[in-house]
């Protein structure tokens, strides 16, 4: 019997997670035979969660265009993390300081059980990611690209250790290929699971911007790193518009248990202007 949660999964795949054309098919009835969504099915080699379930995360429900279907490898129990979750973003050629201070950070950070969420990418998206696995601690990647196509290639070898040993999401199926608008775009999934952004270091037009923007929008907290004032860097003008600055991994604890982490995660924002990416 064919369910609802089927035809989702079907469009999903059929529009390669193009969310405006699954909303599109929904809202037009597009008709799809048996043997169609049969076939989408057939393509799917990862675990598959659908808007309709009951298990899909109540944090996303609340996030801009929340995506229709999450395709994902790994431990399915992180969806539902009882400790602190933490989004640390930066730049895909970070400096020296900021590499050194990002794997010091995340380290201080899952040694008390906070999970690191972040995007796969090369540099500070990698380390945090790498640097939560060798100390132990749990985190979740959100791809930019199918599931099953992780980009780019540095981050391969820690994709397939996190798909066995930690959580692997995308609204992508199978092996969409990475788009220069969907790394943005998949940054607000990567804002709706954190309580709160860690800001390690960001170019003056990166779109690391674009993270905190769903993350203000949400109402949770972004925690920034300072940088040197003549350096190309982003940070200090977020801490001067009024982002916290944060020095170790225990200023980030310090703030995180001023809000109970379920008071962060259960808010229901306005929604957002049409323009904004």
């Amino acid at each position: 019997m064919i369910k609802g949660r089927d035809i989702i999964i079907h469009l999903a795949v059929k529009y390669s997670g193009d969310w405006n054309k699954i909303y599109g098919a929904i809202k037009e009835k597009e008709p799809a035979s048996r043997e169609e969504i049969e076939a989408s099915l057939a393509m799917v080699k990862s675990q598959a969660m659908t808007i309709i379930d009951e298990d899909y995360p109540e944090a996303l429900k609340k996030i801009y265009k929340p995506p229709f279907v999450l395709f994902y490898y790994g431990e399915k129990a992180l969806w539902n993390y009882d400790h602190n979750i933490l989004a640390v973003i930066g730049s895909r050629q970070p400096s020296n300081y900021g590499v050194t201070m990002t794997r010091s950070i995340v380290t201080s950070l899952v040694e008390e059980h906070v999970m690191i969420v972040s995007g796969l990418a090369k540099g500070i998206d990698h380390i945090a990611h790498d640097t939560a696995i060798q100390h132990g601690g749990k985190t979740i990647a959100v791809l930019g690209s199918g599931i099953d196509r992780p980009y780019p290639s540095e981050t391969k070898d820690t994709y397939e250790v996190m798909k066995r040993q930690q959580l692997v999401v995308s609204e992508y199926p199978g092996l969409v290929e990475p788009n220069k608008d969907n790394f943005p775009w998949r940054n607000r999934i990567i804002a709706g699971l954190s309580e709160a952004v860690f800001v390690s270091e960001a170019k003056k037009r990166s779109g690391t911007l674009i993270t905190v923007g769903y993350a203000l929008y949400l109402g949770k907290d972004v925690f920034v790193l300072p940088h040197p004032a003549n350096v190309d860097n982003s940070g200090n003008r977020l801490i001067r518009d009024g982002a916290i600055l944060v020095e170790s991994g225990q200023d980030i604890l310090d703030e995180l248990k001023k809000t109970p982490h379920e008071e962060v995660l259960d808010v229901a924002p306005d929604p957002l202007p049409k323009n904004f990416i």
